[in-house]
């Protein structure tokens, strides 16, 4: 499900339950909204209140997690991927062919990741560093610098298909349903108590309107940045920009 939709259903349920807050209260014979009464309905939300900072704290805190390892995996594979390039050029003319192949896939990387048709498709295909690696397998050293060359450019390609596979296992995961929907709940109480409590005029209403478009967007955003390579927000390509210029240099 996409944060788009869950914003959405957590906003309709939100601004529902304080709706229909307010309408109960109406309804409700006057001791149910006598001062103890509502002290009792303070207190229980006030612990409800606490519960949903905190997973919402831990949401926030899992998403920059989930974002900064993205930035420092694409840092990391843009780094190998020069250190690449630079031990074929030190191998000999012969990995030219292998070079231009490693140009084109960066090439490739940054391209299909710049609309919305190719997010899936930089999942499922990715840098595909496997066609480079068998070019590898295929070289035949004649010296004991190119035995050593060679075997340091097969650890590096490596290297770049593990943080290749590793980014399209991340994007398979996010966070659980049954938390998301816990935690909606919790909001929704929360609301539905601030309905009940609240004289139904234009103001409370605006105003209740605004803290649920700002509840459900800020989920939006949480449940984006943990997908950092394909929500709204996305980690930068400027590490492999960069990388892309310093290829193919002699």
């Amino acid at each position: 499900m996409s944060p788009i939709v869950i914003g959405c259903i957590a906003f309709l349920c939100v601004f529902g339950a304080a709706l229909a807050g307010m309408a109960l209260r109406s309804r409700l014979p006057d001791h149910h909204l006598a001062a103890e009464s509502r002290d009792a309905i303070k207190l229980a939300t006030a612990i409800i209140g606490t519960l949903s900072a905190l997973a919402l704290g831990l949401l926030i805190a899992s998403a920059k997690r989930s974002f900064d390892d993205a930035g420092m995996e694409r840092r990391t594979s843009a780094a190998r991927v020069v250190l690449l390039d630079r031990v074929l050029a030190r191998y000999g003319p012969e990995t030219q062919p292998l070079r231009e192949a490693l140009r084109k896939a960066v090439e490739a990387r940054l391209s299909v990741e710049q609309g919305d048709e190719g997010r899936n498709v930089a999942l499922a295909e990715g840098f595909d560093v496997e066609a480079i690696q068998e070019g590898l397998r295929t070289l035949a050293p004649q010296t004991d610098a190119q035995h050593l060359l060679r075997a340091r450019a097969i650890q590096v390609s490596g290297d770049i298909a593990e943080a290749r596979w590793l980014r399209t296992e991340t994007e398979v995961g996010g966070f659980p349903a049954p938390f998301l929907a816990v935690l909606i709940l919790w909001f929704t109480l929360l609301f539905a108590s601030f309905g009940l409590l609240a004289p139904g005029n234009g103001t409370v209403v605006l105003t209740l309107l605004a803290c649920a478009l700002s509840v459900s967007v800020a989920l939006v955003l949480i449940i984006d940045m943990d997908h950092p390579y394909l929500g709204f927000i996305r980690v930068s390509d400027a590490p492999f920009r960069t990388a892309l210029e310093r290829l193919g240099r002699p």
